[in-house]
């Protein structure tokens, strides 16, 4: 970790030194933990020749897959310090500066991401971004569909009385942890480039995440449970550290900002046309997939709204009110 630290720190000022010539050329690492060929990684190849085209080649995207560039967190400390680093990111984790994001990731809160992209297009969203900026986090792209989140496990889970006593991989965000811990499972966070080993050593007992995800980590190779829970619709966003930004010249920001949109509504197309294949083909290698009634599930996370006692006063009915 170390040598490659070193050797991004170098990379960071290369960039940031070529971007004050008069023929700029920037480079910006894009870190993610998911794999090559994966609905994400596809949409990180198209996203970087949108930007190589339109930039004429002057900004480039390096790509870093399956967490070549470390977890999340380190990404993200990375992108702080000043490196010429993105990674994909959601409102789960940005609500450790923002306490208030939080509730765009709450369970159940809508099954319409459209109607969630409108609140990200928001005034409101928007002083969300600018105090987020004099935090250090630069928001690049907000439009970026994940998908919905499932339950992968060893054995049935058809009500929230079937996940008691086992425990399920989670991002290492509080709300998502409180989530499943509110659904009767036991949290364990967890970085995805660990799950399978997890999960074929019995340290976890099953994972959440979109079916894309699923199938591409292969992780249907040691749980055989699919169960169509939903209970999060993932919008995501991409983010890298102001300090970076800032010293890039003002139309390069602009173009990394409008190809990053144009990536997200090809993610959103991606998300749509994809989940029915990778189910069938689940199924094919001996997967069970369950269809569960909903609403236990969502009665039983409602009390996750109530455990946020750092959000505004009447931030969740005000949320509800512009999903409508």
């Amino acid at each position: 970790m170390k040598r490659f630290l070193a050797s991004a720190l170098a990379a960071c000022v290369l960039s940031i030194g070529a971007a004050s010539g008069a023929m700029a050329k920037t480079e910006i690492m894009v870190a993610y933990e998911n794999n090559p060929g994966e609905p994400l990684d596809r949409v990180m190849h198209h996203w970087a020749d949108l930007l190589k085209e339109k930039s004429k080649g002057e900004v480039t995207l390096k790509l870093f897959p399956s967490s070549q560039l470390g977890a999340k967190k380190d990404v993200m400390e990375q992108a702080m310090m000043g490196m010429n680093v993105i990674t994909l990111s959601d409102v789960g984790f940005l609500q450790d500066y923002d306490a208030d994001l939080g509730v765009l990731f709450g369970p159940y809160l809508t099954d319409d991401p459209q109607k969630l992209f409108k609140i990200y297009e928001s005034d409101w969203f928007k002083k969300k971004d600018e105090a987020l900026r004099k935090k250090g986090v630069h928001i690049v792209m907000s439009n970026y569909l994940y998908g919905v989140r499932h339950i992968l496990a060893k054995k049935p889970i058809n009500t929230p009385e079937d996940l008691k006593g086992m425990k399920i991989r989670v991002p290492n965000n509080v709300m998502q942890i409180k989530t499943i811990e509110a659904m009767g499972a036991t949290a364990t966070p967890m970085p995805l480039g660990e799950v399978y080993p997890a999960l074929t050593t019995g340290l976890i007992d099953g994972v959440e995440n979109p079916i894309s995800v699923l199938y591409g980590a292969k992780l249907h190779e040691q749980a055989k449970y699919l169960s169509l829970v939903g209970y999060l619709t993932n919008t995501s966003v991409w983010v890298g550290g102001e300090a970076f930004f800032s010293k890039l010249p003002a139309d390069v920001v602009k173009m990394v900002h409008e190809t990053g949109y144009e990536a997200g509504l090809y993610s959103q197309k991606l998300a749509a046309e994809q989940d029915a294949e990778f189910i069938e083909k689940m199924k094919a290698s001996g997967v069970t997939v369950i269809q569960p009634d909903p609403a236990p599930f969502r009665e039983a996370t409602k009390v996750v709204y109530t455990q946020f006692p750092k959000w505004s006063a009447g931030l969740y009915e005000q949320i509800q009110k512009d999903l409508k």
